[in-house]
């Protein structure tokens, strides 16, 4: 475990997934424990892709490929390969195993940086194969909300009309509902997350604040560069997940093909993917 403080803001952030696993500002405790009885997560990195593929598989080079939902990464021992008082960074290398599941050699590093009361979290994935590579990666912080989510808006920098689409398994489904209607503010609903998460396409925001509406205790997220936007909890536990990705399941009914696949991104031989988000307390 490492831990970065700055005399106000701490995280500790496992090397396993190189997940944060407390954020506690102040000595209060600003992130979910991990509860087993609801999800043991608290803030897993995404890579190399973001939500399920159909039959956890997709295609490349004339070769299928297994790889379940949400990529490897989370799973995998990261080395801590600099680490000072309030920064760190985290290295996963592409091998034998990786390349079982992902046919392409690559470095992820994760960066986390305290600035005052905010956690810089920086991602960059380098291609050290001879051919594009095609990755997502996405953020999935999962943010303590002891008195329950009803408590909890969610407000967007911008004016919003939000169709949430539906899922249908790990898929993306044609149908979707009407969450909000030209308005910044998203009240927060149980019977929302009945099947699974809030999917966004179209936000126009970049920066959303989830605010307690009776305390007015918030945390704000800055994800400029992440084209989709989800929320999610399991109905009863007391957390909420605002999770910028960078990618996006398939529609349901797509090939499996992930040079097509929607939201992926292409990172050239000896390119790199480079992504950052700030959480603000």
């Amino acid at each position: 475990m490492v831990t970065l403080s700055n005399g106000k803001l701490t995280v500790e952030i496992s090397e396993k997934g190189a997940e944060m696993k407390r954020i506690t500002l102040d000595g209060k405790e600003r992130l979910w424990n991990g509860d087993p009885a609801y999800w043991t997560g608290t803030a897993p990195v995404l890579f190399p892709v973001c939500g399920g593929l159909p039959d956890d598989k997709f295609t490349y080079g004339g070769k299928e490929y297994t790889l379940k939902k949400h990529g490897f990464a989370r799973h995998m021992m990261f080395e801590a390969e600099k680490v000072s008082g309030i920064s760190a960074v985290f290295l996963l290398k592409s091998s034998e195993e990786t390349l079982k599941m992902y046919p392409w050699d690559f470095e992820l590093r994760v960066s986390y940086t305290l600035r005052g009361t905010a956690v810089k979290i920086g991602y960059e994935v380098k291609n050290l194969s001879d051919d594009n590579m095609y990755a997502s990666i996405g953020a999935h912080e999962a943010y303590a909300c002891p008195d329950g989510i009803e408590n909890y808006d969610v407000i967007f920098e911008k004016k919003e009309t939000l169709d949430a689409c539906e899922l249908d398994g790990n898929l993306i489904s044609e149908k979707t509902r009407r969450i909000i209607t030209d308005t910044d503010t998203l009240p927060l609903y149980t019977e929302f997350f009945a099947v699974d998460a809030l999917v966004f396409k179209s936000l126009k925001s970049r920066f959303a604040t989830l605010r307690n509406r009776v305390t007015g205790e918030s945390v704000s997220v800055e994800f400029g560069g992440f084209d989709y936007f989800l929320i999610w909890t399991k109905p009863g536990a007391g957390y909420i997940c605002l999770e910028p990705w960078a990618g996006i399941p398939p529609m349901k009914g797509a090939g499996n093909s992930i040079e097509e696949k929607e939201g992926i991104n292409r990172v050239p031989a000896g390119g790199r993917l480079e992504l950052t988000h700030t959480i603000y307390f």
